[in-house]
């Protein structure tokens, strides 16, 4: 047992580094994502501020059963998957596309300029985002809309159009995000040893070729193991997005989880359904890793845990 302790020591005085450049991090998780985690028993409460966790009334499952039996809950759950699910098929293979597209590009120069123009997005706020979308799509306003007209067609109501509303946000998350995606991807590969693509190419493999037997299996388990973490968000949308987005006239197809909570939790000032609305998106998260974590490794990968 000493000797295991002085080689833990050993190993954190040879790394210190590391583990300083590691520390603003974990304080970062420990403050704000598990320090709050013990608030959640108000989720089984009625919780009254003015009195606290403990002198609060405990009413055990109440607010989930309420949540179930909501008429909202269903068409909640279709919407908050269905938005999820457009942004897993259209979204989460792009980065990976990009990302070895770059790898392709031998010009330094013109790769560090696609780059830029590909992670700027990222940096800016949804509101931005909200504006640029109302001011490109808008019925009075919007630049295509006005093109629309210019070329003799009829304008379309693209932002009070609920048969919209999904695309929309899909393309807002593909065009702010999908860059910035590239970055894991670009490091997996370049972890890919040189050798191979050199033995390739003295066989006579094309670039495609190479693509395809050597980049894409390389970069495989960071797919999946990203995959795997975006399924444990199943249940969470983009609540700024959301809330930015919706108007009265797609309610039917903006009301998520998230929105929901905001307005019964926040609005209302019920915290305890609010808070019970977030966990139960966490059990669904936990039920789609759980179940989705199993079938990749019976595909053989690794998995997260």
């Amino acid at each position: 047992m000493a000797e295991k302790k002085q080689g833990l020591r050993y190993r954190i005085r040879e790394s210190r580094y590391i583990y300083i450049l590691l520390l603003p991090g974990l304080v970062y998780f420990i403050l704000f994502k598990y320090a709050p985690m013990w608030m959640l028993v108000i989720a089984f409460q009625d919780y009254n501020p003015w009195v606290g966790i403990s002198g609060s009334q405990w009413v055990g499952l109440k607010h989930f059963f309420y949540l179930l039996k909501d008429p909202m809950f269903y068409l909640m759950l279709r919407n908050t998957l269905a938005i999820n699910m457009m942004s897993l098929v259209f979204f989460f293979p792009l980065p990976i596309i990009w990302a070895i597209l770059l790898n392709e590009v031998r010009h330094s120069g013109f790769k560090r300029i696609n780059q830029t123009i590909f992670y700027f997005p990222h940096f800016l706020s949804w509101v931005i985002v909200a504006s640029l979308t109302y001011f490109l799509l808008s019925i009075d306003v919007g630049i295509i809309n006005k093109l629309l007209i210019f070329i003799g067609l009829q304008p379309v109501s693209f932002l009070s159009n609920p048969g919209f509303f999904w695309i929309i946000l899909t393309l807002q998350d593909i065009w702010k995000e999908s860059g910035w995606g590239t970055i894991i991807f670009l490091a997996a590969i370049a972890m890919v040893d040189v050798e191979q693509y050199e033995a390739a190419i003295i066989d006579g493999a094309g670039r495609f070729k190479r693509i395809w037997h050597i980049t894409i299996p390389a970069i495989m388990p960071t797919v999946v193991v990203l995959l795997l973490l975006r399924l444990g968000n199943i249940a969470t949308v983009g609540f700024e997005q959301v809330l930015l987005m919706m108007n009265p006239l797609v309610n039917n197809v903006a009301e998520v989880f998230d929105t929901y909570a905001y307005r019964l939790g926040i609005l209302q000032s019920n915290i305890s359904f609010g808070t019970a609305v977030n966990v139960f998106k966490g059990i669904v998260g936990l039920i789609f890793v759980w179940v989705s974590n199993r079938s990749v490794k019976k595909l053989g990968y690794e998995g997260i845990y």
